[in-house]
């Protein structure tokens, strides 16, 4: 259901210990997220973006008020539940591509799903939907460590999709690509959040990356600023 919301936070307030004081991230955020938004959240360095987005992926709690996502009041959640919630319903990407360099595209692409003990067959064919969808399929076979940038962030797409999650976080994932290949990664996850409805979340500096998004939210200071919806794009996908 497209307009079904996913993501809940209300009063969010995130708290970190720094020396005999403590460091406010985040202060008072309430935001809602539906299924199949492709947002934004924008601010200088040190605004609370990545912290957001590590609450709203369940890597961090918060330490006041409450954050839902996908049914499930992330504070709450123990370690164990936590890491389900991220292996089954929530992709992430991220500036630094973190792939297995001993591995081959196929093998990378696949880890995701053998965290969720999917028999074989299954996951050969899921991979290699995934890397059609990314357009590498023909590399599959190919060490990670041969690849340009943009195909290994290509990779990082094609392994976070695998699993057909509800959510995807990208913590600026066009920081290490040139302009064209930045633009065809952004034309790909937009594509790709069309398709499949699949929501899509960025923390990003990059103007590049706010061109495509249909929502910036603007953080500062770990206060809520702005939420602007932005106008329809033309461009081809």
């Amino acid at each position: 259901m497209k307009n079904e919301t996913i993501i809940t936070i209300k009063n969010l307030v995130k708290r970190y210990p720094e020396g005999d004081t403590e460091f406010t991230a985040l202060q008072d955020i309430n935001l809602e997220f539906c299924r199949g938004e492709f947002a934004g959240v924008v601010g200088p360095s040190g605004s609370g973006k990545t912290t957001l987005l590590n609450i709203i992926g369940s890597l961090d709690s918060p330490t006041a008020g409450s954050v839902h996502v996908l049914g499930h009041e992330i504070g709450s959640l123990s370690h164990r539940e936590s890491a389900a919630l991220r292996n089954k319903d929530i992709g992430f990407i991220f500036q630094v591509y973190n792939l297995l360099p001993v591995y081959t595209v196929f093998e990378n692409v696949e880890f995701a799903l053998m965290l969720q003990k999917i028999k074989a067959s299954e996951r050969k064919k899921a991979v290699m939907q995934a890397l059609e969808w990314v357009g590498l399929a023909d590399k599959h076979k190919k060490k990670v460590t041969k690849l340009s940038g943009g195909e290994g962030q290509r990779v990082a797409i094609a392994r976070a999709m695998v699993k057909r999650p509800a959510l995807v976080i990208a913590d600026e994932p066009t920081a290490n690509l040139d302009a064209a290949n930045a633009h065809a990664i952004l034309k790909m996850m937009k594509k790709l959040n069309t398709e499949l409805n699949t929501t899509f979340l960025f923390s990003t500096h990059d103007e590049k990356v706010m061109t495509y998004l249909d929502r910036i939210i603007h953080l500062e200071d770990g206060k809520l600023i702005k939420d602007d919806i932005q106008s329809p794009k033309e461009y081809s996908l």
